[in-house]
């Protein structure tokens, strides 16, 4: 399981307005057991694209990099912690700066 340590939040700019709702993009840092397939010396950090279109939102994707060195991880999350980080998500994406 992931703990999210550090997180940041930005929103991203849809000058035409071609996408429905608006789109954020976070930063997070996880903290992952030394036993999970997913850890790494110098921590792992999650880039996820998340959506807000009135009632709905959702992760639309996200991806895995090791914080030392920005090296793209090709690893899925397991369903209960994709779930933490759409929770985490839904909870923080106002603080996006506009």
């Amino acid at each position: 399981m992931i703990t999210i340590t550090e997180f940041s939040v930005d929103k991203i700019k849809d000058p035409f307005g071609i996408i429905a709702g608006d789109r954020y993009e976070f930063r997070l840092d996880v903290d992952v057991a030394e036993d999970d397939e997913l850890y790494v010396d110098g921590g792992v950090y999650i880039r996820v694209i998340y959506r807000v279109d009135g009632e709905n939102a959702g992760i639309v994707k996200y991806e895995l990099y090791e914080s030392m060195n920005d090296k793209y991880m090709d690893f899925d999350l397991e369903e209960e912690e994709e779930q933490v980080i759409d929770s985490f998500c839904k909870e923080h994406f106002a603080e996006a700066e506009q």
